[in-house]
């Protein structure tokens, strides 16, 4: 092995972040198992990789017995003692030896050692990145569309990532090229299987799309107390201003609307709606019907109540298939029962 070999070695641990020990004993054992291959599984060797003199050696071990039986495994006491008075009978000595052909299989096994750890590195580095990320959102490019199955590939910037369609706002379709968040719901530490699984679906895509474009949340002034989903149809999210000079919902919806625009945006026309939070139960169910108008609300258990609107707002309340009334429920965490007076 040459120079250039042990400078890879050292680029690997750089760049790719694998310990060059780490890489030596990978090596040392892609050389033991080439060296056997080609000369015998029978012959006990050592392989010696030495980075400092950047160098390789090859030993071979034998018992040291009075009648040599196994010439391969076994030396004489007498040849041993030539090489040291101290070897004894039933000691283990090495001899170096320079195989033939070895520079060749130690190329080939290197290689495959090399190749195999650079893939190792490489998912380990996108693994830490994704990592790093989880429970957010990254911007992603559409780099490749499975019309079949619906799927779609993404460059994630680390490598390349599958955004299943059953994690897809339904009804969305997409183009090679285009930039989208997507939310990094699971990262799989296994080999086998996706190295993470995305999500344009989950509420927390929600939830991080308003700390990206509301200043307010991210500077923690303003606080998102809940979100419920149900994707590509309606979002409810409550928040809270931790001080009285700040509306939170007004700092959500932007001036002339800009900020909730760009969220409807990105999530394809998806409806939001932004409640004010509130200790008090009875507010926050009543914020959380909106766009219905509630004329009062009794709590009838520790997680129920009774909500009393105008015979006009009852439709509305509920929604569509009882959507309104469903997300509201989430949000607040208690069983709601709509009824007019």
């Amino acid at each position: 092995m040459n120079t250039e070999f042990f400078t890879a070695l050292d680029l690997l641990e750089k760049e790719k972040g694998i310990p060059r020990e780490y890489m030596t004993e990978k090596i040392e054992a892609a050389l033991l198992s080439a060296y056997k291959k080609e000369y015998g599984n029978n012959t006990n060797v050592r392989i010696l990789i030495d980075p400092e003199k950047k160098d390789v050696r090859v030993y071979q071990q034998k018992i040291v017995v009075e009648e040599v039986a196994d010439p391969q495994n076994e030396i004489s006491l007498e040849d041993a003692r030539q090489l040291s008075k101290r070897n004894n009978l039933g000691k283990t000595v090495e001899l170096e030896i320079k195989p033939k052909n070895f520079r060749r299989l130690s190329a080939a096994a290197a290689k495959s050692v090399i190749i195999q750890a650079i893939r190792e590195g490489e998912r380990r580095a996108m693994q830490q990145a994704y990592e790093d990320n989880r429970d957010g959102i990254i911007t992603a490019t559409v780099s490749k569309i499975d019309t079949e199955r619906g799927n779609v590939v993404l460059d994630t910037g680390t490598g390349f990532a599958t955004l299943l369609h059953s994690e897809q706002i339904p009804g969305e379709t997409f183009t090679v090229g285009d930039k989208i968040k997507v939310y990094i719901l699971e990262v799989n530490s296994e080999i086998k299987g996706p190295l993470v699984t995305l999500s344009r679906k989950h509420p927390g895509l929600v939830r991080r799309i308003f700390e990206l474009e509301v200043p307010e949340i991210s500077d923690g002034i303003v606080l998102v107390k809940g979100v419920s989903r149900e994707a590509g149809s309606r979002t409810k999210i409550s928040v809270f201003s931790r001080d009285e000079d700040v509306d939170a919902v007004g700092a959500c919806i932007g001036n002339h609307g800009m900020r909730i625009s760009e969220i409807i945006d990105e999530l394809r026309g998806e409806k939001v709606d932004i409640v004010k939070y509130s200790e008090n139960p009875e507010e926050y169910v009543a914020s959380a019907l909106s766009p219905a108008t509630v004329k009062s609300v009794e709590m009838t258990g520790e997680r129920a109540c009774k909500v009393i609107v105008d015979p006009d707002q009852l439709s509305l309340a509920i929604g569509k298939e009882g959507q309104n009334a469903r997300l509201a429920a989430r949000l607040t965490g208690l069983k709601i029962d709509i009824k007019t007076e």
